[in-house]
């Protein structure tokens, strides 16, 4: 047989939800009916687009099931048909860089090649993903790495069946500014088949937003080369798995949508697929199939000035009932699809559905509570405490133009923003640089720390916060023990500029008489090092240098007698050496030894200071007397010149003086 048959499926989401006593197993029940289906189906091969897992450190529990499902169904005495011609990085290690079904102390029947997702992606100090885990026991392949996001180069895993050849590409999740950034640069390469390369099948597998949510927050579909054939699209949860053409490039593109619903939203509404490709030569035919332990889910929006019950108090009561009315039905509906999906199955067995009524309330209605309102349906519904879901649409200005009242701002937000304020759509890091945007962090990067909250509350990262204030930390040690010590700073970060006019400075001759100010008990503050990564910029991001002008600013003061000098003044400013109290910071006591030369020792009066101590508490005083005006440095990687080259995808197809199979 030449076909060469594949299933496709993505955003499996194991572990979502997994602590609801209801919901819990769902993800994993599905993702073992698709693997049974790949099994029964007697296909080729299997395509994972990322997402597996829900999170970047599953439990115990999920990577048991998962990998429980795979020994089950892929492993087996089957030989499996499919040649390996060529691949990329298949593993973190050399060892087992190579496909599964080729390592001669397991039999595979039914290889998996999955790339990592958005939730499921490398982190922590080892930088592994879950799909490294289970690509060590030699149950997936995972290909698709990006090593380096500023320069990306996709290498195809050559696979052959008999006369039908394919050239298997794989896009790991890459936050979508960063991606079309270097895409829009010419950074990303697409190698080819150095032989007969209009032979081959091109199928392409990525993980990104589908539409664009901002200018720059997704992969416009014209960035991929017009040489694919088929573009499997994950990350997007709405079911779209009819093949659609795109007009421009030629290629067609599959949404197969996630198996389980991890938001109540229009998009997850539409019934579960996975489809098997069939591909003969450089053609293919697509056969969905319906997935039948998904749970069903119902979604309905109504209004209330629909339902002719007048508003006010004395309806409270109608309106909870002709609510319930319409929950009702959605629930039959519900649980209508799942008897015909599952006609073996009783009904006492059947799955709960999930429901969502969201109900449009303006015109002065008054309403239940919701948590209450959906606790009617306990042992109907799966979801039991946000069934119903209340919102206003945005007040208009009246056609005189008259500005909305007071009443209809408050009114505004419900109609595009009630959905946002749920937990399954709630961003923590939009909500952690938000609050940021009123503070001022001198250590801490504000994009880096919203990034590691983020990671710690949706990936279950729980050392991401820790890593990342230790980084910063250590980073902001070493700058201001170099900045104590009198070094000279990095290449990389920006000199300190001059006291701005109208500031108090330490002229040499104050310093010289003993009156700057002491420093005893205040922090000293440095400019901040960058610690976050490139995957935390965005087009325009520059790093500002804090403003420590009042932490370094020499004041005068006649009046009051020479104070004694702390760690954080130079030790020429004593009155007396011996008298000083023993500071407990390293860099004062290495700053002692240096200025050691400089100390009059017996000096009672600093005003009889000899010429040469005074010059020398002048040039150690002035690198931290200097105040920090704000200045913003611009990294040249994440503003880069505009490339003079049309092309956003650098690849050549014509070149084959390479050895390996690849141009």
């Amino acid at each position: 047989m030449n076909d060469l048959r594949i299933l496709v499926t993505t955003d499996n989401h194991v572990g979502y939800n997994e602590s609801d006593p209801i919901r819990g197993p769902d993800a994993a029940n599905t993702f073992d009916e698709i693997m049974k289906i790949a099994k029964d189906r007697d296909v080729d091969l299997v395509l994972q687009a990322g997402d597996l897992f829900h999170v970047n450190r599953p439990s115990r529990e999920s990577m048991y099931r998962v990998i429980k499902t795979l020994r089950t169904c892929c492993l087996g005495d089957k030989p499996c048909e499919v040649e390996v011609l060529n691949h990329g990085p298949l593993s973190a290690d050399a060892e087992l860089d190579h496909v599964n079904y080729e390592d001669p102390n397991i039999n595979v029947a039914i290889p998996v090649f999955a790339i990592n997702g958005n939730h499921d992606d490398a982190g922590g100090a080892s930088m592994l993903s879950p799909m490294d885990v289970l690509s060590a026991t030699g149950l997936i392949n995972h290909f698709g790495r990006v090593v380096e996001n500023d320069n990306i180069t996709v290498t195809p895993v050559l696979l052959r069946k008999g006369t039908t050849k394919l050239a298997l590409y794989g896009l790991s999740n890459v936050r979508d500014e960063r991606l079309f950034r270097t895409f829009r640069q010419g950074n990303v390469k697409f190698l080819r088949p150095g032989e007969d390369a209009d032979q081959w099948f091109n199928l392409i597998a990525v993980h990104q937003n589908h539409a664009a949510h901002s200018a720059t927050s997704y992969l416009p579909e014209e960035f991929l080369p017009d040489f694919m054939h088929l573009v499997v699209w994950g990350h997007e949860h709405e079911c779209l798995i009819e093949p659609t053409t795109n007009p421009d490039q030629g290629f067609k593109v599959i949404q197969p949508g996630s198996s389980v619903a991890t938001s109540l939203s229009d998009g997850e509404s539409a019934m579960k697929h996975v489809c098997i490709l069939t591909i003969s030569g450089t053609s293919f035919t697509s056969e969905s199939i319906p997935l039948k332990t998904v749970r069903p889910f119902k979604m309905d929006t109504v209004r209330l000035v629909d339902s002719l019950i007048s508003p006010g108090p004395d309806t409270k009561l109608d309106v909870t009932n002709w609510l319930r009315a319409k929950v009702d039905n959605l629930i039959e509906q519900a649980n209508e699809e799942w008897r015909q999906l599952n006609p073996d199955i009783p009904e006492d067995q059947a799955a709960l559905p999930l429901v969502r009524l969201r109900v449009d309330y303006s015109g002065g209605y008054e309403v239940e509570n919701p948590t209450r309102f959906s606790n009617r349906f306990v042992g109907r519904v799966a979801n039991v405490d946000d069934v119903v879901q209340y919102f206003r649409k945005k007040s208009l200005r009246s056609i005189g133009g008259t500005k909305k009242s007071s009443k209809d701002a408050n009114d505004a937000p419900q109609e595009n923003d009630t959905a946002n304020l749920t937990l399954d759509n709630l961003r923590v890091q939009a909500l952690v640089e938000e609050y940021l945007r009123t503070q001022r962090l001198e250590v801490l990067q504000e994009t880096g720390l919203g990034e590691a909250i983020s990671n710690f509350v949706d990936k279950d990262d729980k050392l991401a916060v820790k890593e990342f204030v230790d980084a910063a930390l250590e980073a902001q040690t070493k700058n201001l023990l170099g900045l104590q010590l009198g070094d000279e700073l990095p290449q990389n970060e920006a000199p300190v500029p001059p006291a701005p006019k109208g500031r108090k400075a330490a002229p040499k001759a104050q310093t010289a008489k003993g009156r700057a100010k002491s420093t005893r008990g205040r922090t000293v503050k440095s400019n901040p090092v960058v610690v976050s990564s490139d995957e935390e910029m965005g087009d325009d991001d520059v790093e500002i240098l804090s403003d420590s002008d009042e932490s370094a600013v020499v004041d005068s003061d006649s009046d009051s007698p020479p104070p004694r000098p702390t760690s954080k003044t130079n030790k020429s400013t004593r009155t007396s050496t011996r008298t000083s109290r023993p500071t407990t910071s390293a860099t004062s006591a290495s700053a002692n030894r240096k200025t050691t030369a400089a100390r009059p020792t017996k000096a009672t009066n600093t005003a009889t200071r000899s010429t040469k101590a005074t010059s020398t508490a002048t040039r150690s005083t002035k690198a931290p007397s200097k105040p920090n005006k704000p200045t913003t440095k611009t990294r040249a990687s994440d503003n880069p010149q505009p490339t003079t080259s049309a092309q956003t995808v650098v690849y050549d197809p014509n070149e084959s003086d390479e050895d390996d199979g690849f141009d």
